[in-house]
């Protein structure tokens, strides 16, 4: 029998183990309604005397120290199980039932968070689990699986309170035992709730820098072709022998093509009309229709085309067309790789100033106007999947406030973040700050379904979450609020449908604060 409990193995309800001496001998005893039972076959099948279970909980790690009689009372009060490798000590979703005591073995408590199940704790021999008085652990969020043959003393959890009142140091080392589980308990999960925030930066940021890096890329794969063109075309500009007037007519062509630069984005339809048209243009004038794909790529005017057919003709006119081209080609791909270069230094910068890198952690002056910018910048992609806009409206002459940089960043990502996956495809978030008193509040607002009203109280408690397997833990919101107690501020919300308002008040920086000037 790979669990067994004695109440099971004996058939005897609320029954217990009791130290029992007969002559110089102990036995386990079964103590059922009042009455004693001994039961002769226990020895044997159990392998387990009520002295050895005595001496096992002396040698425990946690519970060695606890004196004799309340051990005793444990002993007498408890039931042993045996547990296979792979069998469940406890489920998810039901509530435990008792105390364990881990006399030897191995259980681990796996928690599936979307993408398999994960280990979230372990228990040893020497360790103790389950409930613990008074621990508020209703149901635990995972199952609790034997990885090894493991035996373990239950006390069911109605003989809790008595516990409290016979076996004062055992409810001592429970209580420590329980302030550490919940400190290893919360720190896994802000952990794990940190590597999910990480993660979805992480992807956010690789999205954001794949667009200007795959510009550079291209640019700078059509640049060597256009810098051939070029030095082709300028030989043959060399052999055409041009006047000063015809020079002049080229350098006009040449401003018409760099004055170009002011980002236009022209639809597939309508560059292949521009294109048509210069070809159309390139073939009146008896010249190569070759160049029409790159002066369509340019702002040159028909009218400096013209202009120039005018001042030059013959194989000149081709020759002065080509280097335009080409010479107005580079330009172009050269503005568009420093554009793109530019595109990453900034989101660089954002990312810098949203983990708030190289800064000392310690209360200073800190502006919102970047602060707020550099978090709306990081999660600006995922605005865009979702088509939300992202409006940032701040107030003239915004005072700083006093807090901690890369604390505040964290709420705002986390309170911009949760309204991203609250409103839906082609919804609206507005941020907002404003002066109110001796304070600044800034309000993140969204247009999302709003928070139940039953849900509206809990949302800030740990593990309480709305979202989807896999997609939060429930810890987001319980960070900021730590976090906004932290930096001495407070936060608000309400929710109806349609409108929902996170309201967080931070202190004005005074003078004498780091980075204010006095």
């Amino acid at each position: 029998m790979c669990e067994e409990s004695y109440e099971a193995a004996y058939g005897v309800s609320n029954a217990g183990l009791v130290p029992r001496k007969d002559g110089d001998r102990i036995e386990l005893s079964i103590w059922y309604l009042g009455e004693e039972h001994s039961n002769p076959a226990l020895k044997d099948s159990t392998s387990m005397t009520a002295s050895d279970l005595m001496d096992r909980l002396a040698e425990h790690k946690t519970l060695g120290s606890a004196p004799q009689e309340e051990l005793a009372w444990l002993a007498a009060h408890g039931s042993l199980r045996r547990l296979c490798a792979g069998e469940v000590l406890s489920h998810k979703g039901v509530p435990v039932d008792g105390l364990y005591v881990v006399l030897s073995g191995h259980v681990i408590l796996y928690v599936d968070r979307g993408a398999g199940l994960q280990k979230m704790i372990e228990w040893r021999t020497g360790d103790v689990s389950g409930m613990l008085p008074y621990s508020r652990l209703g149901s635990p969020p995972g199952d609790a699986i034997a990885q090894e043959p493991t035996e373990i003393l239950s006390l069911d959890r109605k003989h809790l309170r008595a516990l409290t009142h016979e076996c004062f140091e055992i409810t001592s080392i429970l209580v420590r035992t329980m302030l550490d589980r919940a400190r290893l308990f919360t720190s896994s999960e802000l952990h794990n709730e940190k590597m999910i925030s990480l993660g979805k930066l992480s992807a956010g940021l690789a999205h954001e820098l794949n667009n200007p890096a795959s510009a550079i890329e291209r640019s700078a794969s059509l640049l060597g072709d256009r810098l051939e063109d070029t030095e082709m075309a300028t030989r043959a500009l060399g052999e055409a022998k041009l006047s000063d007037a015809q020079l002049a007519a080229i350098d006009a062509i040449r401003a018409s093509c760099v004055a170009a630069q002011i980002n236009t984005v022209r639809s597939p339809l309508e560059q292949s009309d521009r294109e048509e048209a210069i070809a159309d243009w390139l073939a009146a004038h008896r010249v190569d229709i070759a160049n029409a794909y790159m002066l369509a790529d340019t702002e040159v005017t028909f009218e400096a085309l013209d202009q120039l057919a005018a001042a030059v003709s013959g194989s000149a006119l081709n020759s002065v067309l080509r280097w335009a081209a080409a010479s107005c080609a580079v330009r172009r791909l050269a503005s568009g790789i420093q554009d793109a270069a530019t595109r990453i230094s900034g989101l660089v910068k954002a990312v810098k100033g949203f983990t708030n890198m190289d800064q000392a952690m310690v209360a200073q002056s800190v502006d919102l106007r970047s602060s707020l910018g550099n978090t709306v910048a990081v999660l600006r992609s995922k605005a865009r999947e979702k088509s939300v806009a992202v409006s940032v409206e701040l107030e003239g002459n915004l005072p700083h406030v006093r807090g901690y940089a890369g604390e505040l960043n964290q709420i705002w990502g986390n309170l911009i973040d949760n309204a991203l996956d609250a409103v839906p495809s082609g919804g609206r978030v507005d941020v907002r700050a404003s002066r109110n008193g001796q304070g600044v509040v800034v309000r993140i607002v969204d247009d999302g379904p709003g928070i139940p009203a039953q849900d509206l109280a809990r949302i800030f408690d740990p593990f309480f979450t709305t979202k989807p397997m896999g997609q939060g833990m429930g810890l987001g919101l319980d960070i900021v609020r730590r976090l906004v107690r932290h930096n001495d501020a407070a936060i608000e919300v309400e929710s109806n449908r349609g409108r929902t308002e996170f309201r967080v008040t931070l202190p004005i920086a005074q003078t004498g604060t780091p980075g204010v000037a006095e």
